[in-house]
């Protein structure tokens, strides 16, 4: 059988403390994409960088995972599973660039959904001008936008600038499983 560009089989690892650097640069590169494609260049702090995400290591249930395809590390993702409400959290979601476009994201958010079979809600944030992640967990995903912060409504969680491109501005999505 020919594998086509879409085949291959995602799967999730948990990331181990040695394997942080090389998250951290697929992180890092995956998410100037978005910001070189709409900006032009990418500035100190308008992408999430390694320190971002050694500060979203330290909440209360965070899980580091890497996104496998065919048992290469393609992406990650960082997760926050509340036990007690079961309102848990996609803090970070990426793909390395060079696997953009070829159905893993969806898989892998599939693979996600089913290692968390309890949860309630899910809920997640993408910067305003991320149109192909509003797409992806909308449409793709089955996300609903549930609010949008900017300065006139300011994220409780997050004040003050948050040194992305466009002022900052997110929206937030849940997903009612």
């Amino acid at each position: 059988m020919t594998r086509t560009k879409q085949d291959g089989e995602v799967a999730l690892a948990t990331v181990d403390p040695g394997d942080l650097p090389a998250f951290k640069a697929v992180m890092e590169a995956s998410f100037a994409v978005a910001v070189i494609e709409e900006f032009g260049s990418v500035e100190e702090g308008s992408i999430p960088s390694g320190s971002d995400l050694d500060e979203s290591m330290t909440a209360p249930g965070t899980e580091l995972l890497h996104i496998l395809c065919d048992g290469q590390r393609v992406g990650g993702a960082v997760v926050v599973i509340d036990e007690a409400t079961q309102r848990n959290s996609l803090d970070l979601f990426f793909l390395s660039p060079a696997q953009h476009g070829r159905g893993l994201g969806f898989k892998a958010w599939m693979a996600i959904e089913r290692r968390y079979p309890k949860t309630r809600v899910w809920q997640t944030h993408t910067p305003y001008f991320e149109k192909r992640n509003i797409h992806f967990y909308v449409n793709k995903c089955g996300f609903r936008i549930v609010e949008f912060f900017s300065d006139r409504h300011p994220d409780p969680h997050h004040p003050g600038p948050s040194g992305l491109p466009g002022g900052g501005e997110m929206f937030r999505f849940e997903k009612v499983m």
